[in-house]
């Protein structure tokens, strides 16, 4: 079984950020780093799954809570898009500093956006992975359309984000709505899988179908048929990271 080490480092924001390392048991074939969805964090289903599921393979990986989320300091309310990438950059640097630099970047849902932008700032990252990614990253205002024009007018509002209430600034509405990640994929000049459900409800397949069309070869698209957006039913997220580790293989680096 892999072993759980826990981490900090800073994020771009200054504050604490809290993880997880997931090391194999054994041989180490390479290191990732995961982005979790928008208030997620490193503990829930999809996140530990994943990569215990990838540390079961020998990929090790680390997990973390962004900012004002599970274990890390800050004010959720405070983040962005913007500096959610910084931070997974930020991760991705802690990780180089232990020297186990980060061949593979895993994101899912919002996470999967923040890992196509990210990846041009880390030239050590050999192949990038999304599950259930937005193409756009404004696709969360879904969440909260209906306050929208609200934080706009005022400044911020609280919403209910996955059963729990959360200040959603100015800022972060103004920050995804000029997001634009097509330059991101075009040039991301490395291998992309793309792994979505074509009975997502939360973000819709068409999505998959963007991030796969704008960006270039070589690029993969598994259909996960039969699972939810979080990925919490019973085998789902294991599946993805078989999918995952037999497929990053070749581009992993120790």
């Amino acid at each position: 079984m892999p072993t759980t080490l826990k981490v900090s480092f800073d994020g771009s924001t200054g504050a604490r950020l809290a993880g997880i390392l997931d090391v194999p048991d054994g041989a180490v074939r390479g290191w990732g780093l995961f982005s979790h969805g928008l208030t997620l964090g490193k503990d829930s289903p999809s996140a530990s799954r994943i990569c215990k599921g990838l540390a079961e393979q020998g990929v090790g990986m680390l997990r973390f809570d962004n900012l004002g989320l599970g274990d890390s300091a800050g004010d959720w309310s405070d983040g962005s898009f913007s500096v959610k990438v910084a931070d997974t950059v930020k991760a991705a640097e802690f990780l180089r500093s232990e020297g186990k630099q980060a061949s593979l970047l895993v994101g899912h849902s919002f996470g999967g956006a923040a890992v196509l932008a990210a990846a041009s700032s880390l030239p050590e990252v050999a192949a990038v992975a999304t599950v259930a990614a937005p193409y756009e990253p404004r696709h969360v205002e879904h969440m909260f359309d209906a306050e929208v024009d609200t934080i706009l007018s005022t400044g911020s509002a609280e919403v209910d984000l996955g059963g729990r209430r959360r200040e959603v600034r100015r800022h972060f509405v103004e920050d995804v709505q000029q997001a634009d990640l097509r330059e991101c994929i075009r040039g991301l000049h490395r291998p992309l899988m793309v792994l979505h459900s074509p009975t997502d409800n939360t973000v819709g397949i068409d999505n998959a179908s963007a991030i796969f069309q704008t960006a270039r070869h070589p690029r993969s698209f598994v259909s996960l048929e039969g699972t939810e957006h979080l990925l919490t039913g019973k085998g789902q997220a294991a599946r993805v990271a078989r999918i995952i580790s037999a497929w990053a293989e070749q581009y992993l680096t120790v």
